[in-house]
């Protein structure tokens, strides 16, 4: 049996794992997903959050030894909830995810790729604490390949994303090097440059790595090839 906790990313929530979910908990597996703070339908205030925030709130969901699934900026916390409890994680599997070393923030790795994507459609809050993606460019970014209802979808579900979590570096260790790992590459992303996803899991062994032909979305994209995938990756436990 696989245990699977599934951590969206910036500005999404816990909905965006709508299609996959069912697919996922069939069997003997068990997958469920959480609202990070700030995000979904989480009412924590999100003047003053932090990294650790995150961490907390997936390691509080934690209930055994489980396979996080970690998607775009949430890479930098599953790191991070790595290296605080590395007896509880089976396995770390980042899809399209920023996949950092030791010292390395978001915002760090963002600046480190030769193609900045996203910092075009990123718009800030009044207040500089925030940012949200402009409307106009979130299908080109995230939802082009998924089914024509996905924008909408997302539409009514986003949220601002906290600037200071992506400002902070993850700081990791030989915790973090004791779990293993996978990368689900998309090669179609026009969020995270597909030769930066290649870049981060380089010199990951092969049998580790997966590919997909999509873009920034796979669960709403290719739910079913996603969820083939997270299988694959359960049984090489």
């Amino acid at each position: 049996m696989a245990e699977f906790l599934l951590i969206h990313g910036s500005g999404h929530g816990a909905w965006c794992w709508r299609d996959l979910l069912p697919l996922l908990n069939i069997g003997y597996h068990r997958a469920r997903a959480i609202d990070l703070p700030g995000h979904g339908d989480d009412s924590a205030s999100t003047t003053a959050l932090t990294l650790n925030d995150y961490v907390d709130a997936i390691l509080d969901a934690v209930e055994g030894p489980t396979i996080l699934v970690g998607h775009s900026l949430a890479g930098m916390s599953i790191s991070q909830a790595a290296q605080r409890a590395p007896d509880r994680i089976d396995r770390l599997v980042y899809l399209a995810a920023w996949a950092p070393k030791d010292g390395q923030s978001a915002a760090d790795m963002r600046k480190g790729s030769r193609r900045q994507p996203l910092l075009a459609a990123m718009k800030r809050s009044q207040d500089g604490m925030a940012t949200t993606i402009e409307p106009e460019k979130l299908n080109d970014l995230f939802y082009h390949d998924c089914p024509p209802p996905t924008l909408e979808y997302a539409k009514v579900n986003l949220c601002p994303e906290q600037i200071a979590p992506s400002n902070e570096p993850v700081n990791l260790g030989r915790n973090y090097d004791l779990v293993p790992r996978s990368y689900i590459r998309c090669m179609n992303d026009r969020a995270i440059p597909p030769e930066y996803q290649v870049e981060m899991s380089l010199d990951w062994p092969q049998k580790n790595i997966y590919t997909m032909d999509c873009a920034h979305s796979p669960f709403f994209a290719q739910p079913g090839k996603l969820a083939d995938i997270l299988f694959q990756i359960a049984e090489d436990l």
